[in-house]
């Protein structure tokens, strides 16, 4: 069983900050850290997204619709799908991306 210990951060974008925590064949765990004011442009992928706020307040825009999510609330973004993310506070997410994104890694 492989063991991931603590890994360092890397700067994925002004004011975001991305660690991948653990990888495998079919799914992959990552941290994101914002700060106040952060964003995320529109986007899309492959993958299938689910996450969970663990503190602060994210925004997420997904297919056009606009969502404020809160610590403890959760989400799923399907493949293919466009969203983008804000953060009015400094917020702490937990995505886990099926299959594992190799841009990640």
């Amino acid at each position: 069983m492989p063991v991931w210990r603590k890994r360092e951060a890397v700067k994925a974008g002004e004011g975001v900050w991305r660690r991948t925590l653990a990888t495998g064949e079919k799914m992959m765990i990552v941290e994101f850290s914002f700060e106040a004011g952060a964003k995320i442009p529109t986007h899309s992928h492959p993958h299938e997204q689910v996450g969970y706020v663990v503190e602060g307040e994210i925004k997420l825009v997904v297919d056009g619709k606009e969502y404020t999510l809160e610590e403890g609330d959760s989400y799923l973004i399907p493949p293919n799908t466009e969203h983008s993310a804000t953060t009015p506070v400094r917020a702490k997410v937990v995505d886990v991306f099926s299959p594992p994104r190799e841009d990640y890694l």
